[in-house]
């Protein structure tokens, strides 16, 4: 059994408790990916994709190698956010070059009635496994986060059957049948309340939910069939974990690609931050969130392909737009949206040290 400890570096932390911290702390969406070439090695080691999901040595390995590299103050576990609908039983599986699908997409009303939350550590061990193997390698490091997809965007790949750009079959059947899309969702959110709980339990000291299709619905929309299932997730979550010597909070971040509308909503869910994209001015996102949640984001991921001097310019602007974060207001920096895979990993050097010490010399200019 993993001996849990605390994690030496928790700005991360702090700064999801809306604490003062010493400088803003940085992780990155898909931050152990396809950029590194360390993980092109251990991926083709694995065979392929699910290989590396399912294998917890391996999806621990390509965790920490970001780690080696940078000095990221957050750790994510290596999964993908379809395992609770593969668990589900509908097959996914991954064509080279055309991203994920699943051989059992849900077609017809039969398809709908068959869906049943899955045994979690039967069906997703591999993942609560490989968590707590995680937890164990980074031995107080820093702190990992667990994570998910919504119910609405988890039902977007698994009524079309993989990803979309018109989200045609998934938004017929929401205008179609209501009731339907409800029941999918009332099942799926209910998975992903256990999985969460699971992934907790395994030692995750922070979830995040992404919502990453929510940002296609009409704004009704939005609020019935993604929100609304959010909200039931985030009430259900623990706040604390027992780790046997020590209790530790766990905070959960909610991001909506496209979501910039709705951050107010966002916020009133209880997360304890909201993640924003590259279209959202952080100065008026902690505005309009204020005291109640902090926030992550939102460098445009291409920011990256420009020279060392260019990003170090963009990560001051976005933190000149925040401010500096004080008691009450938190901010972790991030990317708008996963790290493209063409990306130069000594951009991500410069962004990372310009983070770190751009808003250090900001705290201490406003001291």
């Amino acid at each position: 059994m993993t001996q849990f400890v605390l994690p030496k570096n928790d700005t991360f932390l702090r700064a999801l408790r809306r604490e003062e911290t010493e400088y803003t702390p940085v992780w990155l969406m898909r931050q152990a990916g396809r950029y590194l070439p360390e993980y092109r090695a251990t991926r083709a080691k694995a065979g392929n994709f699910m290989g590396l999901c399912t294998n917890p040595e391996l999806a621990c390995e390509v965790t920490l190698q970001p780690l080696e590299r940078y000095p990221l103050d957050a750790a994510i576990l290596f999964s993908d956010i379809l395992t609770v609908p593969d668990a589900m039983g509908l097959g996914l599986y991954f064509e080279e070059g055309e991203g994920p699908k699943f051989k059992h997409p849900i077609v017809t009303e039969e398809d709908v009635a068959k869906l049943a939350v899955p045994d979690i550590e039967e069906k997703l061990g591999y993942v609560t496994q490989a968590v707590s193997t995680i937890r164990g390698a980074l031995n107080g490091r820093v702190p990992l986060i667990g994570f998910t997809g919504s119910p609405w965007t988890l039902a977007c790949y698994m009524v079309e059957g993989g990803g979309s750009s018109d989200f045609r079959k998934v938004k017929t059947m929401l205008y179609k049948r209501p009731d339907l899309m409800h029941q999918i969702l009332s099942v799926t959110t209910e998975a992903v309340i256990q999985y969460l709980k699971a992934q907790i339990a395994a030692g995750a000291q922070a979830v995040m939910i992404f919502d990453s299709w929510g940002g296609a619905l009409a704004d009704d929309a939005f609020k019935k069939f993604s929100l609304a299932y959010i909200r039931q997730i985030v009430k259900a979550l623990p706040l604390q974990a027992n780790r046997g010597t020590f209790t530790e909070d766990i905070p959960s971040i909610v991001f909506t690609k496209g979501g910039g509308l709705w951050l107010e909503d966002i916020a009133s869910t209880g997360a304890s931050a909201v993640g924003v994209d590259w279209t959202v001015n952080l100065g008026q996102a902690r505005a309009r969130v204020g005291d109640r949640c902090a926030i992550q984001g939102n460098l445009d991921p291409n920011v990256l392909f420009a020279s060392p001097a260019q990003i170090q310019a963009e990560v001051a602007k976005s933190l000149e737009s925040f401010g500096v974060p004080q008691a009450g207001c938190g901010h972790v920096f991030n990317l708008g949206h996963g790290i493209s895979q063409f990306t130069d990993p000594e951009s991500v050097t410069a962004m990372v040290e310009a983070v770190h010490s751009y808003s250090r010399r900001q705290r201490q200019k406003n001291s």
